[in-house]
């Protein structure tokens, strides 16, 4: 599959995961997959997750392994301010659910710990929970990316693909080093596959990495996302990064205005380019293009109404979705946050859930409003505020590079100098395994 092309390199991860099952039994290490599933428990479907006290005002939960360890010598960001009073309204300030409708049709069984429902044409909130709770996005906010390079960058500029494009980890939409793609097929990967290639390779386009993520942050802050802060392109995730269910239906909502966003979003399949041979491996033939397919459920299923949408999962974000679905002239919303597919209760029939509870509720109703973009700050349109390494606030781009072409190094490099040889050995086929599993969909 063109999508996971490194096979090779795969293949031997996974098969040094054997050994990982020795030393998570010596060490207690977690298992992770890419997309888990957990049981359901026999006493039914479980309720929503309780955040009634509000453990996720200010940050979000804590991580599950390492990639939020700053480099060396490199402090954390602090969390980002918390507006007062709340983006959207008073009643957007409230952790639990909140509901224009009739409390008793939310549906049961939503994981996530944040969700919304908005119309994207009033930018009426229709329903929510813990609508600015502050969550890690994963390979949703590759929708802000979108944003940005279909502001900057013109969709007919041929990209070539480099070697660090290649060996992104995560989702790939399938870049070799040499091969040469347009804009707009990097960003039908980046939306499609969530080709975390693709969001490397439009970095670059956009000015490097750190720009890149400036130009994001910059972006969120003009269309009033307070609780976003953007800390890698792809979503993977990085130390600062968070956003909220009202923010990326900000965002969202802002992307759906672009005729080419939502053309991008609509396709079932997609084909994509090839690569030439590597340089690097004897006698290696040309790597032919293939036809992608989207990873939205509700496109595949015909959903009725379906625009389309983004996907995401790492292990610390567990999985998020934002889409769009048209009924009747009227078009809705959904974000879901922090969430898990379950036994009989997958993420996509809890996403049909939350938009048939949105269609019921009539218009005009509402418990807040998405707010109208502002370039009234002088932040949001000064370039070079987004490019210092600020640690608080939204122009920072505070953003430790995973790709190759990165400067900083992975937090594991210290960690790995400790112990014996042996010690060195597992800690290694551990990583080695996390780097498969851990990904930005």
């Amino acid at each position: 599959m063109p999508a996971l092309r490194r096979s090779s390199r795969i293949l031997a991860a996974s098969v040094s995961a054997v050994a990982v099952v020795v030393a998570c039994a010596t060490f207690g290490a977690p298992a992770v997959s890419a997309d888990p599933v957990v049981p359901t428990p026999t006493a039914g479907p479980p309720s929503t997750p309780d955040t009634e006290r509000c453990p996720y005002r200010t940050s979000p939960a804590a991580a599950v392994d390492t990639s939020e360890v700053p480099p060396s010598g490199q402090a954390a960001p602090a969390p980002l301010p918390v507006p007062d009073p709340p983006v959207g309204g008073e009643k957007l300030g409230a952790c639990g659910v909140v509901t224009a409708g009739n409390a008793a049709s939310i549906p049961r069984g939503i994981t996530s710990a944040g969700w919304l429902v908005a119309d994207a044409g009033t930018g009426a909130v229709l329903a929510a929970k813990d609508p600015h709770g502050r969550y890690r996005p994963a390979s949703t906010i590759k929708t802000l990316l979108a944003l940005v390079a279909l502001d900057e960058l013109d969709l007919d500029t041929t990209v070539t693909g480099t070697r660090a494009d290649y060996s992104m980890e995560g989702d790939s939409a399938g870049i070799g080093p040499d091969g040469r793609y347009t804009v707009r097929q990097l960003l039908q990967g980046l939306l499609m596959v969530s080709g975390n290639d693709c969001a490397n390779a439009l970095a670059r386009e956009l000015g490097g990495y750190e720009v890149a993520v400036g130009k994001m942050n910059e972006m969120a802050h003009r269309l009033g996302a307070e609780d976003t802060r953007a800390a890698s392109p792809s979503g993977l995730d990085a130390p600062g990064m968070s956003t909220s269910p009202y923010d990326l239906a900000l965002i969202f909502r802002a992307a759906l205005k672009n005729s080419t966003f939502r053309d991008l979003i609509s396709h079932v399949n997609a084909p994509f380019p090839g690569y030439p041979p590597l340089a690097d491996v004897p006698n290696d033939k040309p790597h032919p293009g293939y036809m992608m397919q989207t990873q939205n459920r509700l496109l595949l299923d015909d959903y009725p109404g379906i625009i389309g949408g983004k996907t995401g999962y790492t292990d610390d974000a567990r999985k998020t979705f934002v889409g769009a679905v048209e009924r009747s002239g009227r078009t809705l919303i959904v974000v879901q946050m922090y969430g898990l597919n379950e036994v009989d209760d997958s993420y996509w029939d809890q996403a049909k859930g939350l938009l048939d509870l949105g269609f019921g509720i009539p218009t005009g109703e509402s418990v807040g409003r998405l707010v109208d973009e502002t370039t009234s700050d002088s932040s949001a349109s000064d370039p070079s505020a987004g490019r210092a390494s600020s640690g608080d606030g939204h122009s920072g781009a505070v953003a430790y590079p995973s790709s190759e072409d990165g400067a900083s190094g992975s937090p594991w490099t210290d960690r790995l100098l400790f112990g014996g040889v042996g010690l060195v050995v597992i800690l290694g086929l551990v990583y080695a395994a996390l780097r498969v599993n851990r990904r930005s969909r």
